[in-house]
C-alpha cells in the first residue's frame, strides 16, 4: 500500500511540474488521467499491480 501512494505522489508531482512547465496540456493530462481510472477497473489492473510490485521488490533487493 506505501509503495502504491509513493508511486500515486511521484505521478502526481510530475503531472503537476509538465502542466506549469508547459510541456503537457490540460486536455491530454485529462484524457490520460482516465485512461487510469478506467484501466484500473478492468481485468488487467492485478496483473500490472503486480509487475510493479515485482519491479519495487526487485528494486529493494539490491543492496546500495
Amino acid at each position: 500500500m506505501a509503495i502504491s501512494v509513493s508511486a500515486v505522489l511521484l505521478l502526481l508531482i510530475i503531472v503537476i511540474v509538465m502542466l506549469r512547465g508547459g510541456t503537457l496540456r490540460p486536455l491530454p493530462a485529462l484524457a490520460a488521467t482516465l485512461f487510469g481510472f478506467f484501466l484500473a477497473s478492468t481485468g488487467i489492473a492485478p496483473s500490472i499491480t503486480n509487475a510493479f510490485r515485482s519491479l519495487a521488490d526487485a528494486l529493494h533487493s539490491i543492496n546500495f
